[in-house]
């Protein structure tokens, strides 16, 4: 392992939703940045339509990391994987990785729809989405994502 490393929010996720869910992350909210930043450190970002934001699962207790197989969201039709293959916050560091769509830029704050963070969340970091830089080649995955996230942009989840 290397060194630990120790890192401050640069910002904040404001609005949007106020409590987790597990679908249905349709709606607007607000990347609302440090205010100790110059304005200058968005200059441009109005250009791009989709952001690369690292947050973290600040509702979270580490309690809740489970390092081991296990169905995902706990459903026996799905196989058991491991932690490294869901996409929660029972990961080790708790963050997550989100796509958002920037709508527009006034100052600091970035306003997007489609950030699945709640409230509250601390935002990492942020970069515009270069498509250049997506997966090269076909994306495989099996079969129980795509059933398992069906309704995840969904209006209302049933």
């Amino acid at each position: 392992m290397t060194q630990k490393l120790e890192i401050e929010p640069i910002g904040i996720v404001v609005g949007g939703r106020s409590e987790p869910t597990e679908d249905a992350w349709r709606g607007t909210a607000v990347i609302r940045l440090d205010a100790g930043f110059p304005v200058e450190v968005v200059q441009g970002l109005e250009e791009f339509s989709h952001l690369l934001v690292v947050w973290h699962f600040h509702r979270a207790s580490p309690d809740d990391v489970a390092l081991h197989a296990r169905s995902p969201r706990n459903n026996p039709r799905w196989p058991s994987t491991g932690t490294f293959v869901h996409r929660n916050h029972r990961r080790p560091n708790q963050l997550a990785q989100s796509f958002p769509r920037l709508l527009r830029v006034d100052g600091l704050d970035l306003h997007v729809t489609d950030l699945d963070a709640v409230d509250g969340s601390p935002v990492y970091d942020l970069a515009p989405y270069f498509r250049e830089m997506g997966p090269r080649g076909t994306v495989r995955q099996p079969g129980w994502p795509g059933e398992m996230l069906a309704d995840y942009w969904a209006e209302t989840a049933d």
